[in-house]
């Protein structure tokens, strides 16, 4: 297949160059910050806004995927000013897009969020619930086919958001790993690989023309399940280096020092302490998606938190000096 991507330098965009670079042939339309080049993909460079880019863009591709559009007008600015043919527009997009506080899990069909917050978060969520509109009216002008996806909090090696990667780097390079103990806000994630895998499963597939899907593992994570996935990876790889010491002539059995100890702390006190907490932390803050339509129609499977920190684990803590 002939992808053309935008974005695709930074976290999810990267993991999925990655992969589709492998088996098909990638174009990358981004700023140019970091190359992408080394992993077998053409990289053009400059603003997704500029509309002469995409005049000069005159090829056809199978398939766009937009990882960086968060604006109104963001999509129709392509598709106005590409001269080549494109036969699927994939949007990425978030399950934030859907009406908050409505205390039960959402699936695809569910209302989506039509108030307008204040602050960044609100311009965000406001940005992709237009956009998401906006590449239904522009495709359908076009006769091209659609696909929406929504993925839930996404984690895993690459990822510059302050999340997960704060609490590697303080058991990396601090020795303590944050324990928060009465936070009551539930929460879902997805693996970063596993959502590049869904990408793929949807271009040039029928089944995904016209629909969207939300991205996520079914599990309801907590505070006290990121903690123990964490403490788990650190674990198991001190365990691993004890059995190579013992091949080397170490002491089979020994117990491992981890030197990763548990820093216990109230949410109050975490915020006093500089302590990051990415996640919702009140059980109103909870909001909650379905898995099912991806899991059905795309043949989606989700590895567990488990095994994606872990990965997401030695990943960082090589980065970090560990």
């Amino acid at each position: 297949m002939k992808i053309l991507v935008i974005g695709g330098s930074y976290f999810y965009g990267r993991v999925f160059v990655m992969l589709a670079a492998k088996e098909h042939d990638v174009t990358v339309v981004n700023r140019g910050t970091y190359s992408m080049e080394g992993a077998g993909v053409r990289q053009i460079k400059g603003d997704r806004r500029d509309a002469d880019l995409w005049k000069g863009l005159r090829e056809d591709f199978d398939a766009v995927v937009d990882f960086c559009a968060y604006e109104r007008g963001d999509i129709a600015g392509v598709l106005r000013n590409m001269e080549g043919k494109v036969r699927q527009y994939v949007f990425i997009s978030t399950v934030d897009v859907y009406q908050r506080g409505t205390g039960c899990r959402r699936d695809e069909g569910a209302p989506l969020e039509k108030r307008i917050f204040p602050g960044e978060a609100g311009e965000y969520i406001a940005g992709k619930v237009a956009l998401e509109q906006e590449v239904r009216e522009e495709c359908a002008a076009r006769g091209m086919d659609y696909t929406v996806l929504r993925p839930a909090v996404l984690y895993g090696p690459y990822n510059y958001a302050p999340r997960e990667s704060l609490y590697i780097r303080m058991m990396v390079r601090e020795g303590v790993l944050p324990h928060v103990t009465d936070a009551s806000g539930k929460f879902q994630m997805i693996y970063v690989k596993d959502a590049a895998e869904a990408v793929l499963r949807t271009i040039l597939n029928e089944k995904a023309y016209g629909q969207a899907y939300n991205l996520c593992h079914g599990e309801e994570l907590t505070y006290d399940s990121l903690y123990e996935a964490l403490r788990a990876a650190a674990d198991t790889e001190a365990q691993d280096r004890a059995g190579l010491a013992a091949g080397d002539g170490g002491e089979a059995g020994a117990a491992p020092c981890l030197g990763v100890r548990e820093l216990a702390v109230t949410v109050q006190e975490a915020r006093e302490g500089g302590i990051p907490l990415p996640f919702p932390v009140a059980e109103e803050e909870s909001e909650l998606y379905d898995n099912e339509k991806s899991r059905a129609e795309l043949g989606m499977s989700y590895i567990s938190l488990g095994e994606g920190m872990a990965r997401t684990y030695r990943a960082f803590k090589g980065v970090y000096g560990g």
